[in-house]
């Protein structure tokens, strides 16, 4: 016994001493390959994307914390690109390269695909009215907060451009930290749950058409009210005509790649290329391709691919199960359709692994902490945050006979997309680095503390199952 246990002690500690070893020469060579005048060859970015992800990877311990893992990589992504504050200049180059920052914007577009497969058109019919007004609430009072209100009184003096996209951020919705804390505690089969999971569907959608629009204005440069009518029009038109057109499209294009080749890779082809197709026509119509992407989800269903082959432990299992009796064997199979009806989702899984860390990292790599130095930014990021609350909170009022502050604090929490929102302005030069970082610490204080209160109004006795 005592020789297992000092077995196993020296191998840990040989293993942790390989990993900080293997560790250490990653970043020697991180930082040989960012010194000046160093030229950035394919395999110098092939050490930094590796390093991003590991630094990403590890973030993911933040979930121990009850905390969800884009915290943890956005988190990461603050510290790295702001460790010249310590004297250390090793990231600098990679916060400012070209491929990263293309690997980081296909990396949005891959979430958005793939939070349209998530997010199919038949739930979102039946996700009922009080879903509906919930979602239109809670866009259309946050966006009007941000853009009339809290952005001219605390941000005066700026574009009014730059208000629209505060505005925006303002609406997103990350519904994946609600479901996650209604699902640990058991909660999923609530009235408030079902209707807070419906809303976000539709708070996804109205929320991208915002951004469609607000995205159009700023590149128009006009922000008359028929201007506005016309895209906002026009976002519909390409929601709408994409999603009709593709259900059209769908089921012959996957007729025609199965009878080329039946199995996953073509599966996999097929459905990120749809995506990629759709959030090109959005671009050319002058829509963010995020938004294509999100309708290629949506488009696309587990019936567009039933001529492929099912994956092969499907098929393994069955072959098993010849001999189970038919109550297993009918268990079995239920759960096996289940899966196999995913597998596009699963396809697509390791692509998002790879690719959307990156761009939480890289987007938290944007934000200068320098900003926060100033008591003026963090009095504004105070302010914009609490608007942040209070334009989701009052949508739980049209809820009706639920607890209404269940509904309410479980659409605050922006995570992701409200990165995606700010990251966008960036891209366009109407969110500096100071309305950055407040929108940044409103992602923050609206991802870790939502849980918390959530899970204290859940645990109430009153709370039923």
């Amino acid at each position: 016994m005592l020789q297992s246990v000092l077995k196993y002690r020296i191998v840990s500690r040989a293993g942790a001493l390989a990993g900080l070893i293997f560790i250490a020469l990653v970043l020697i060579g991180l930082a040989a390959t960012t010194r000046p005048g160093v030229s950035h060859t394919a395999a110098t970015i092939f050490l930094w994307i590796a390093v991003l992800l590991l630094l990403a990877k590890f973030s993911g311990l933040i979930e121990r914390f009850g905390q969800p893992a884009v915290l943890g990589e956005l988190v990461a992504g603050v510290v790295l690109g702001n460790l010249t504050l310590v004297g250390i200049e090793a990231f600098e180059a990679v916060a400012h390269n070209e491929v990263i920052r293309f690997l980081a914007e296909l990396g949005v577009v891959v979430l958005l695909f793939q939070i349209g497969l998530e997010s199919n058109i038949a739930k979102m019919r039946a996700v009922g009215a009080r879903a509906f007004l919930v979602a239109t609430v809670g866009v259309v009072a946050p966006f009007a907060l941000g853009t009339y209100l809290v952005g001219p009184w605390l941000l005066p003096g700026l574009p009014f451009n730059t208000y629209l996209f505060l505005g925006a951020a303002l609406t997103a919705t990350s519904v994946g930290i609600t479901a996650r804390v209604f699902h640990d505690l058991g909660k999923l089969k609530l009235p408030e749950a079902q209707i807070v999971l419906g809303a976000a569907v539709l708070d996804d959608v109205m929320g991208l058409i915002i951004l469609a629009v607000v995205s159009a204005i700023v590149t128009v440069g006009s922000v008359s009210m028929g201007v506005i009518s016309w895209i906002a029009a026009k976002a519909v038109l390409f929601l709408v005509g994409s999603i009709i057109g593709g259900q059209f499209a769908a089921p012959y294009l996957g007729r025609l790649f199965s009878r080329v080749h039946a199995g996953a890779g073509m599966k996999f082809t097929l459905a990120i290329s749809f995506g990629l197709i759709l959030a090109w026509l959005a671009s050319v119509v002058g829509l963010a391709p995020i938004v294509g992407a999100f309708a290629a989800g949506l488009v696309l269903d587990p019936v567009h691919f039933r001529r492929f082959r099912k994956p092969a432990v499907v098929h393994d299992i069955h072959v098993a199960l010849a001999a189970a009796d038919p109550a297993t064997r009918a268990r079995v199979t239920a759960t096996l359709e289940r899966h196999a009806e995913h597998h596009v989702e699963e396809l697509i899984k390791p692509l998002a692994d790879f690719l959307v860390p990156l761009f939480f990292v890289f987007t938290g790599m944007q934000v200068k902490l320098v900003t926060l130095l100033n008591p003026a930014v963090l009095l504004v990021a105070l302010g914009v945050t609490v608007v942040a609350f209070v334009g989701k909170i009052v949508s739980g009022a049209v809820a009706g006979r639920v607890n209404k502050w269940i509904v309410g604090f479980g659409m605050i929490p922006r995570g992701e997309v409200g990165l995606i929102f700010a990251s966008i302005g960036k891209s366009l030069g109407v969110i500096s680095d100071d309305v950055f970082s407040v929108i940044i610490i409103m992602v923050i204080v609206s991802t870790l503390v939502t849980p918390v209160i959530l899970t204290w109004l859940l645990r109430r006795p009153d709370t039923a199952l």
